[in-house]
């Protein structure tokens, strides 16, 4: 994709909100450290890349780091593990036999860590094909082409997608090199929105694929948002791992 910078407002929807699809827990477990290591001191190296549907392409780094284990105001049950983006926002995590989940998120703009209403799974056990379960995400690249707000996301900011662990044991190639033993977990969802006026209401689809690789964490995310429509414009977002440590 070509090279105008994402504007800040979209660094941080598409640098903050996304990572909620793809950040892990605490790691007490094997399985859930393996595959999302949450140790401070971590730091992961994405390329991501937007092709929308009027060909134009916006490319910008994603820089994630570990922070530690930490208490956190107003959320119950003990510290959680800190996971940070260099375009600043926070998350916390943790994890138990259930699986891998958020407890809490902050961006800059917030004062303080806003708890979550309950457990936002990004990966929940076991860790096998056909394991699946909710989340709630957002459309963050469908966009009207005339109206304000442009985003949609403003007018659907919690729409349920369903996600399911579809394979195990696969390997994957970035720019960081060849990755073995990955779990590749699909997301799928439809938001409602007026296409245009010969289409009327249509559910658009929202596509999430990501790659989780044992030792390393997230390696690959592909996120389509086609819109098709003459009042809407979508695309297609690709976060690469280039380098890691």
């Amino acid at each position: 994709m070509a090279v105008p910078a994402l504007p800040p407002h979209a660094q941080r929807a598409l640098g903050g909100a996304l990572l909620a699809l793809l950040l892990a827990s605490c790691g007490q477990g094997p399985s859930a450290e393996g595959f999302f290591p949450l140790a401070a001191g971590h730091r992961w190296e994405y390329d991501q890349r937007i092709e929308w549907e009027n060909n134009t392409i916006e490319r910008e780094p994603l820089v994630l780091s570990t922070e530690g284990r930490e208490p956190v105001a107003g959320l119950d049950g003990g510290p959680a593990w800190r996971r940070r983006s260099a375009s600043g926002v926070d998350y916390w995590l943790r994890s138990d036999d259930t699986g891998i989940y958020r407890v809490a998120s902050k961006s800059d703009l917030d004062a303080a860590a806003r708890p979550d209403a309950a457990r936002r799974y990004v990966l929940k056990a076991p860790f096998a094909v056909g394991t699946n379960w909710q989340a709630t995400t957002t459309a963050y690249l469908l966009r009207r082409r005339q109206e304000f707000p442009r985003e949609i996301r403003h007018s659907h900011p919690a729409v349920p997608m369903s996600y399911t662990i579809e394979a195990v044991g696969e390997k994957i190639t970035s720019r960081a090199g060849r990755f073995d033993n990955c779990l590749r977990v699909r997301g799928e969802a439809k938001v409602r929105v007026f296409a245009d006026p010969v289409q009327g209401w249509r559910d658009l689809p929202l596509t999430t694929l990501e790659w989780y690789c044992h030792g390393v964490g997230l390696v690959r995310l592909e996120r389509d948002e086609p819109a098709a429509s003459t009042f809407l414009s979508g695309g297609k977002l690709v976060l690469e791992l280039i380098a890691w440590h």
